[in-house]
């Protein structure tokens, strides 16, 4: 199973497109995590329901078995590597932005984050600009 991390973006699509060709390569489902905190009003990164039918459209189109699970946590990173501890979880895809280093520093690293606790195989991919 290859594990998408999603964000209604363009850092979220290419997870998504990179997650579908993977899963076609290898002959296996895709599922998709969507994760908020839940602590604001609007979480641009997680999908609402119009997003959700884009996104499962895409997904019914590509051919390929998959799942789609939204979540409202107090730790995203924490839903996805929930998600690979799954005995059939094989890669974990994600999408990654260019961040300065000061941002890195007042922010933290999402990415970071994943690729250094994940203890599966991390595909982190940039969106075409």
């Amino acid at each position: 199973m290859i594990v998408v991390g999603y964000t209604p973006d363009k850092y979220g699509r290419a997870a998504l497109e990179h997650g579908i060709a993977e899963a076609k390569a290898h002959g296996t489902e895709v599922t998709v995590v969507n994760a908020s905190k839940g602590d604001a009003l609007a979480d641009p990164h997680f999908a609402d329901s119009a997003a959700v039918d884009q996104l499962q459209s895409t997904l019914e189109s590509s051919g390929v078995p998959f799942t789609v699970e939204q979540d409202t946590t107090t730790d995203p990173v924490e839903a996805l590597l929930n998600a690979m501890e799954k005995p059939d979880a094989d890669v974990l895809v994600i999408g990654i932005r260019h961040r300065t280093p000061v941002g890195k520093l007042l922010m933290g690293s999402t990415a970071q984050r994943i690729l250094l606790t994940c203890p599966k195989p991390v595909l982190a991919v940039k969106p075409e600009d």
